[in-house]
C-alpha cells in the first residue's frame, strides 16, 4: 500500500538548505537523489502495526537558530536529568532543535585525532571521511520511503570518529532537545571506531510537545572495525505529539563488539528498528531494550542480529510494560547465514500488561541457514499476577505504588544488565515519570 507523504519541500528548497549549511557537493547530490527516490518508494510495513495514518509528513523542517547555552546550570531540570553527573561532562554535545547549543570535547582526545562534533561540521571539515560511511555501510537510502526522506531532509545529528588503537575511557554524550513543539528532527548519527579502538556513546532524545504534532525520523549508523569495542546507550523520551521512526544499525567486523543498551520511553507512536550485522569472524553483539507504553500509543520494536561470520555470538533481551490502552509489538530476529558456522544466537522477549485494554505481542524469530550452530529463544506475554498485587496492597501499599514496584521489578533484569551506568540511572528516572 502506498502512503501519501506530500511534502512542501522540493528540489529548490533542498538545494538551498544544503547551500546554507555549506555542505559538500556529494551531500547535496545525495539529498536530491533521495528526494526523487522518496516519491516512488513504499513505506515500511512493520509486523502487526498499521502506520498508514501516522504523521510522517506534517512538520516544520527548518527552524530559526536556537540560543547557545553558556552554562549547563541554565538547562531546564528536565534536561538536567539526562546529564551524566558521574563524569566531568567534558565530552558533551547538546543539539537544541536543529542548532548546536553546547559542545565540549577533551583536548587530549582531540590531540589523539578523535572527532566528536555535529554532523554538519563533520561534513564540512571531514567530507571524505563522512562520505566513506554515510548511508553506505549500514543503512541504504533506497530501503523505503522513510530512509529516503531522511537522506533528503537530514537536519541534525552527530559524528564520532575514533582512530586506530585509541581507547576512550569516559563516555561521549549527546542530548537532542526538541524544544520547538513543531520542529522535526531528521537526525543522523554516525559512529566509526577504527581497528582496536574503543568508545562508549550515550544519546538522549527529549521533547515536551503533548499537543502540537511533528515527527522524528532518525538514522544511526555504528561501525566497529576489526577488534573495536563500542558501547551504545540511548534513552528515547519523545512526548506524545512526536511520531517517531528510529533506525539504529550496527556493522561489526572481525573480533569486534557492539553492545546496545536502549530505553524506548516515547509517549507517541513509534517504529524502532535495531539491526546489527556480524560481518567478521568472532564478532559479538548484545541488544538489551526496555520500554513502557501508556495511554493510547502504538509501538513496534524490532531487534535483529544477523550472523555472517564464523564463531559469532549474539543475544537479544527485550522487556516491555504496557499500561492503559497502549499497544506494542516486540520482534526479535536471530538470522544465521549459510557459512556462519559455530555461532551462538539467543533471544528473550517478555511483555507485561497492566490493564485489560493494553496489548502486547512478542514475536521470536529464528532464521537459520547453517547446521553447525547453537540457537534458542524464549518469549512470554501476560498480565500482572493479581495475587502479587493483592499481596502488596494487603501490606498497606496503595495500588499505584504497587504497580510501580511491579514495573521496576519486571524491568530490572534488563536494566541491571545494561553496561552503561549513566543509562541505568537515566532509565530509572524516566520509568518513574512514566509510572506516575
Amino acid at each position: 500500500m502506498t502512503v501519501e507523504t506530500k511534502l512542501s519541500y522540493d528540489k529548490d528548497y533542498i538545494s538551498q538548505f544544503s547551500q546554507e549549511n555549506n555542505e559538500p557537493d556529494w551531500m547535496r547530490d545525495l539529498r536530491l537523489q533521495a528526494l526523487d527516490q522518496a516519491e516512488s518508494l513504499e513505506m515500511p510495513e512493520p509486523e502487526k502495526t498499521d502506520i498508514t495514518k501516522w504523521n510522517f509528513s506534517s512538520f516544520k523542517h527548518n527552524v530559526p537558530k536556537s540560543e547557545t547555552i553558556a552554562s549547563l546550570d541554565k538547562l531546564p531540570a528536565s534536561i538536567q536529568d539526562f546529564l551524566d553527573h558521574e563524569n566531568t561532562q567534558e565530552n558533551l554535545l547538546i543539539q537544541r532543535n536543529n542548532t548546536v547549543a553546547y559542545a565540549a570535547i577533551n583536548k587530549e582526545l582531540k590531540d589523539k585525532g578523535v572527532i566528536f562534533t555535529d554532523i554538519f561540521t563533520a561534513a564540512r571539515e571531514h567530507p571524505d571521511l563522512v562520505e566513506r560511511y554515510y548511508m553506505k555501510d549500514a543503512v541504504s537510502v533506497d530501503e523505503h520511503k522513510l530512509t529516503a526522506l531522511h537522506a533528503a531532509l537530514m537536519n541534525g545529528g552527530a559524528f564520532v570518529y575514533v582512530p586506530k588503537n585509541v581507547q576512550i575511557e569516559e563516555p561521549l554524550q549527546v542530548i537532542f532537545w526538541q524544544e520547538d513543539p513543531e520542529a522535526a528532527l531528521f537526525n543522523h548519527v554516525l559512529i566509526v571506531a577504527e581497528e582496536s579502538s574503543s568508545v562508549t556513546y550515550v544519546e538522549n532524545y527529549f521533547s515536551e510537545n503533548t499537543e502540537q504534532e511533528t515527527t522524528a525520523n532518525i538514522v544511526t549508523e555504528v561501525i566497529a572495525n576489526d577488534n573495536a569495542q563500542i558501547s551504545f546507550g540511548g534513552v528515547d523520551n519523545f512526548a506524545a505529539g512526536t511520531t517517531v521512526y528510529i533506525n539504529r544499525r550496527g556493522s561489526v567486523y572481525r573480533d569486534a563488539r557492539i553492545e546496545w543498551a536502549l530505553g524506548q520511553m516515547n509517549d507517541g507512536n513509534t517504529v524502532s528498528e535495531n539491526v546489527t550485522n556480524l560481518f567478521g569472524n568472532n564478532a559479538v553483539s548484545n541488544a538489551r531494550t526496555v520500554s513502557v507504553g501508556r495511554d493510547k500509543q502504538s509501538q513496534n520494536f524490532t531487534s535483529q542480529i544477523t550472523h555472517h561470520g564464523k564463531f559469532t555470538e549474539a543475544n537479544i533481551l527485550q522487556h516491555g510494560v504496557m499500561r492503559d490502552k497502549a499497544r506494542s509489538v516486540f520482534n526479535g530476529v536471530g538470522k544465521i547465514e549459510d557459512g556462519a558456522s559455530k555461532t551462538v544466537a539467543g533471544q528473550e522477549s517478555r511483555v507485561l500488561m497492566l490493564s485489560e485494554k493494553a496489548r502486547g505481542d512478542a514475536n521470536p524469530i529464528l532464521l537459520i541457514d547453517e547446521d553447525d550452530v547453537e540457537a534458542g529463544h524464549a518469549a512470554s506475554v501476560g498480565r500482572v499476577d493479581p495475587l502479587q498485587m493483592y499481596y502488596l496492597m494487603s501490606r498497606g501499599i496503595r495500588r499505584q505504588e504497587a504497580e510501580r514496584l511491579v514495573i521496576h521489578g519486571f524491568l530490572a533484569p534488563v536494566v541491571n544488565q545494561l553496561p552503561i551506568e549513566s543509562v541505568k540511572t537515566q532509565l530509572r528516572q524516566v520509568i518513574e515519570r512514566k509510572v506516575y
